[in-house]
């Protein structure tokens, strides 16, 4: 049976070179392994944890090997990274057990001369205590604390404040040990979700929401059957937000992989229409193959190019603009975004405000329009709105639904401090007037 632990070193290096999304990158190497679930668990801590930390860990490190870590092997730096990881953060791992098994990692990638340096690097670091030391002070501080580039840190505390910064980015470090579902009313009641998933907890504010104990849900009876689809808790809000209803005609005009599509077209009874469009067509499949797993026979999916007005298309009571972005607000799950250089983002807002300016192209008089992100940086999300507001005097903020006993703030940002179990995500509602 494949090693967890040298599967996570593997896959860990491959993605630190090609800098791909942790999560195709994963999975990938998880479908093509023989691991049991406890390993796929052990190798998934290890893999997310290591470049969730990644700055910590070599933090750590440099006080700890002689040469400096970029002239050192990449897998060997891998290996050490990961044996820092299980010592400092894994409590169930023994510490002999990440000794010899980093030790033991070396043997198998053909890097046998460097055994004896991790491990003495690991045993040393085991001697002082197993703690993190930071000699820095601010920013600094914060970045190896919590593992996120100062560049990062500086622009949400100029955005917000940095105490806000910090509350963020100490979520975002902390592991998570659970799934969000949604249930699928026209598929399957209360009691036959929790009788086919015994793991699952209800959330207390929503009878369609639930926490799943992380495993490997979408293999389950359950979830082949309809019963329920993954959806994390904020992207339900947003669909909240936009609360359509039979009566409507849905314009989802970036709407892969579906999973908003999905709950819409729920909150409808499964009536009205949906349209969703996406410029890949290998990501409309991914809608139309959950639409049918689902039973949603009201959606219709197709390719198409969100900044570009298409004069066939219909006018629409609800548009959802779930805008490409940075990602920022999501760093908890696909943790390599927080690594990428901030001017990798700078044509993002134009890009959003094209879409969004082209989907108000299809909106009915009286309709209303979500605009949203899975990001916290203002330039993507307040910036945008309040330039669809000036160049476009024809909508106005519209009133938000109320939602677990208070009215939404509108426009409004999602911080995971504020409402428990969110990601960073951003939502804007117009109503257009005439």
């Amino acid at each position: 049976m494949t090693n967890p632990r040298y599967l996570a070193a593997k896959l860990l290096d491959k993605t630190f070179k090609s800098g791909s999304y942790s999560n195709i990158q994963l999975n990938s190497g998880l479908e093509k392994s023989d691991l049991d679930n406890q390993g796929k668990r052990l190798c998934t801590a290890i893999y997310y944890g290591v470049i969730q930390r990644k700055i910590t860990l070599d933090y750590i490190l440099s006080k700890y090997c002689s040469r400096p870590l970029e002239k050192m092997d990449s897998i060997v730096v891998t290996i050490l990274r990961c044996g820092i990881y299980q010592l400092l953060f894994m409590d169930g791992i023994p510490d002999n057990a990440a000794v010899n098994e980093s030790v033991a990692l070396v043997k198998q990638f053909r890097k046998t001369s460097a055994g004896g340096m991790v491990n003495a690097v690991l045993r040393n670091f085991i001697r002082d205590g197993k703690k993190l030391v930071c000699n820095l002070h601010g920013t600094e501080a914060v970045s190896v604390e919590y593992s996120v580039p100062v560049p990062l840190i500086e622009s949400l505390a100029d955005d917000y404040d940095m105490n806000t910064a910090v509350l963020f980015f100490k979520y975002t470090a902390e592991s998570e040990d659970f799934t969000y579902i949604r249930r699928n009313p026209l598929k399957c009641t209360h009691d036959e979700l929790v009788k086919s998933l015994d793991v699952i907890e209800l959330h207390t504010d929503d009878e369609l929401c639930y926490k799943f104990a992380n495993g490997d849900v979408i293999n389950k009876n359950a979830f082949k059957s309809g019963f329920f689809h993954v959806q994390g808790l904020s992207s339900q809000i947003c669909c909240m937000a936009l609360n359509p209803t039979e009566n409507d005609t849905v314009l989802d005009i970036c709407a892969a992989p579906g999973g908003k599509t999905f709950t819409m077209a729920e909150m409808m009874n499964g009536r009205g229409k949906i349209h969703a469009f996406d410029l890949h067509e290998k990501r409309v499949k991914l809608i139309q193959d959950g639409a049918e797993r689902l039973g949603l026979t009201n959606i219709t999916s197709r390719t198409g190019d969100a900044s570009k007005f298409n004069p066939e298309l219909p006018e629409y009571t609800k548009i959802l603009c779930d805008v490409p972005c940075s990602g920022f607000g999501v760093i908890r799950h696909k943790p390599e975004i927080k690594y990428k250089n901030l001017t990798d983002f700078e044509n993002l807002p134009e890009i959003q405000y094209k879409i969004a300016e082209n989907a108000l192209k299809y909106l009915a008089v009286g309709g209303e329009m979500v605009y949203s992100t899975c990001t916290v940086r203002k330039a993507e999300n307040n910036d945008v709105v309040m330039r669809l507001l000036a160049s476009h005097p024809e909508i106005e903020l519209a009133e938000m639904p109320e939602l677990y006993g208070n009215r939404l703030e509108n426009p409004m940002t999602l911080f995971p401090f504020r409402i428990n179990g969110c990601d960073g995500f951003f939502i804007a509602k117009f109503k257009k007037i005439y």
